[in-house]
């Protein structure tokens, strides 16, 4: 009989604490986001902050080449890597090998958040994955990549985190929305166990299972969390973490513990409705302090 899923609280945090944090930027885990297009430049911003408010030391974001400069002083803290884009305003999939020599020097990678064009994603991602072995989370549409090709992040040898909506994890899974809906932890189960990576669905009410099967359940934050850019903050805090050291379950249960504390810390002060996704990653710090 499969195990029901672990609730998590502060205590699971506490008993099962990340690798702590070393004296400089280098020593607390170098971190590259891919993401963002001409349509949706904001997403990159957004996990990025979070991979440091989850304490990454250093932050790389690759986009496209038009917004890297303005990206640059929204978020003065990150490098950026101009990225070729196509006429439609995506990257441009012939990227992936200026995005696997970049894998290369760094301790997690974020694919995902913000890109556009399903096809020309699902080539950038099947062409960094093929080659690269750095631990990484695949996020929103950069999930298409694992619907199309299920053992494309074997090579990763488990160091992989697949964050999905309810939406995404149908796709993914080949199968309706409504058996997401109504079975989440055994859809999210299959498609972990299929391609051999950690699952992390869900906003409000939050599961992560590993190819195992093991599993946990994360609740909090309420309605609010359910608004545009939250998802690229929890991917974002779950990628810092990985490249702070933790594993791929330990980061994906902290991230979504955090981002949902971050959701209930909100709406305690702002209101269960109306916090923005930007304003969730400023709480992380002060929750982080909690867990130790």
């Amino acid at each position: 009989m499969t195990a029901a899923p672990e609730t998590v609280t502060l205590a699971t945090l506490r008993a099962w604490p990340v690798p702590a944090p070393g004296e400089g930027k280098e020593e607390r885990g170098r971190i590259l986001v891919v993401g963002g297009s001409r349509s949706s430049p904001g997403a990159a911003r957004l996990a990025g902050e979070a991979s440091l408010r989850a304490g990454a030391g250093k932050l790389r974001i690759a986009t496209v080449e038009p917004v890297t400069a303005a990206l640059g002083l929204l978020l003065p803290e990150c490098g950026t890597v101009p990225l070729p884009e196509t006429v439609e305003g995506h990257v441009d999939p012939a990227a992936s090998g200026i995005l696997v020599e970049e894998c290369g020097q760094v301790d997690a990678v974020l694919l995902g958040p913000g890109l556009t064009g399903k096809d020309e994603v699902v080539r950038l991602v099947g062409g960094v994955l093929s080659e690269t072995r750095t631990p990484t989370v695949v996020d929103a549409l950069a999930s298409a990549y694992l619907t199309e090709q299920p053992d494309g992040a074997r090579g990763l040898g488990g160091a992989c985190v697949l964050t999905v909506n309810t939406l995404e994890l149908a796709k993914t899974a080949g199968c309706a929305e409504g058996e997401v809906e109504h079975e989440p932890v055994a859809v999210a189960r299959r498609v972990a166990e299929r391609s051999g990576v950690v699952v992390l669905h869900g906003g409000a009410e939050k599961h992560v299972v590993t190819p195992e099967g093991r599993a946990w359940e994360v609740t909090g934050g309420g309605p609010g969390l359910g608004v545009s850019g939250s998802g690229d903050v929890q991917a974002g805090l779950v990628a810092g973490l990985l490249a702070r050291g933790a594993d791929p379950a330990q980061a994906a249960v902290w991230g979504a513990f955090l981002h949902a504390q971050a959701g209930e810390r909100l709406s305690g002060r702002i209101g269960q409705l109306g916090f923005l996704a930007s304003e969730l990653a400023a709480e992380v710090p002060a929750l982080l302090d909690l867990v130790r």
